[in-house]
């Protein structure tokens, strides 16, 4: 055979013996194992969720004010003659002490005065009521000389009283605020001299919105004395002193009964007995100091608290079904802080919302919980148990 022919004849059957062996080997290759197909579904974790009796804390803040505050004003005219050490601002003096005195020469005299006046009027008045018993004087003049001893009585009574105006003193233990006068001064009825403020009471105004109102029973001006000897929710104070953290115990007693026209609030009232602790131990809670104050606020029945994470948006929550399929449910928050929301409906104890975040969650998106997936491994094992019996 020609080494041309030759060419076009073997090389031709090297392939197709090739091919031919390749076919014969194919039949004889196992068939590659069969896989499951495998659940891709995103995995979650759930909450049940239970009814829950909570008791919210109400935030709020205020400036403490002393309850009792007075403008100290000149009742008579005069110099001031003399003023009390303690008479400076951030001093403190006791009750019905002294703070001031003024110039009491002219009232001293009217007292003086108005006596020797009544010594001369009770002297008129007997002679003539003797001479009235005696038939020598009318009744008429009898009468006025009773009129005049009762006019010089009340002279003095008068004078007596202007002489005790002369002292500057106040009824109660506090502190002084400011000073507007000084020795040497003279006054008139009406000058301002200072302002002072007890120290044994101070409140505090908190402002609460309509919401908080829901939480908080603040005592009825009908049952406001009640509330000064047994108090309304309880109040903790605090602020920043000497910088450390300092607390006090508080107690609402009382609402000013308005609704601010333009914040649209409630101011409640707190008050704290002492608050300079100058009849017991503690930290002094000065006038003027701003604090943070959390309220007790009362207990609420049935409500559902879910994490705060768990919360959508203002007002939602993924729920996954019996099916593992999630439905987006809008829920009533009554009220939340940072841990948690109360929800009072939209959903009910029993059911299941998701707490893992879903980048773009729609409804009827199926999911996996811990729960699908125990429930599909013990039904895998039964399926191997069952081949292995089988087999």
């Amino acid at each position: 055979m020609k080494p041309a022919i030759r060419k076009f004849v073997v090389i031709p059957g090297i392939l197709f013996a090739a091919v031919g062996l390749m076919m014969v080997l194919s039949q004889f290759k196992p068939e590659p194992p069969k896989r499951e197909n495998e659940n891709l579904d995103l995995l979650v974790e759930t909450l049940t969720l239970e009814l829950s009796t909570d008791s919210f804390r109400i935030s709020s803040q205020g400036t403490v004010r002393p309850r009792t505050q007075t403008v100290l004003s000149a009742e008579v005219s005069g110099s001031i003659v003399s003023i009390s050490p303690k008479f400076v601002a951030g001093g403190v003096f006791r009750e019905g002490e002294s703070l001031m005195r003024i110039d009491p020469t002219n009232y001293t005299v009217a007292v003086d005065k108005a006596e020797a006046l009544i010594k001369q009027r009770q002297i008129e008045y007997d002679g003539a009521e003797k001479l009235l018993s005696q038939g020598y004087r009318a009744e008429s003049e009898f009468a006025s000389a009773g009129a005049a001893l009762a006019s010089a009585q009340a002279e003095l009574v008068r004078a007596e009283r202007d002489l005790e105006r002369t002292f500057i003193r106040l009824p109660y233990e506090g502190m002084v605020l400011s000073k507007d006068t000084d020795i040497g001064q003279f006054v008139n009825p009406g000058t301002q001299l200072g302002i002072t403020f007890a120290t044994d009471i101070a409140e505090i105004r908190l402002p609460l919105t309509d919401q908080d109102l829901a939480f908080v029973e603040l005592p009825s001006m009908a049952d406001f004395k009640v509330a000064e000897d047994m108090g309304g929710p309880t109040v903790q104070l605090t602020a920043t002193q000497k910088g450390k953290r300092a607390e006090w115990d508080a107690r609402i007693v009382r609402s000013e009964g308005v609704v601010d026209e333009r914040s649209r609030v409630t101011y409640a009232v707190a008050r704290i007995d002492d608050p300079y602790k100058l009849h017991g131990e503690g930290t002094p809670l000065p006038i003027g100091t701003f604090v943070a104050a959390e309220i007790t606020a009362s207990s609420v029945l049935d409500l559902i608290r879910i994490p705060r994470t768990a919360l959508r948006g203002a007002d939602q929550v993924l729920l996954v079904n019996d099916e593992n399929k999630i439905e987006i449910r809008t829920v009533d928050v009554v009220r939340s802080d940072e841990r948690f929301a109360y929800v009072g409906g939209g959903v009910a104890a029993g059911e299941r919302i998701a707490t893992t975040a879903i980048e773009a969650p729609t409804n009827g998106m199926s999911v996996r919980t811990a729960e699908s997936i125990a429930a599909e491994s013990a039904e895998n094992e039964d399926k191997v148990v069952s081949r292995v019996d089988g087999d």
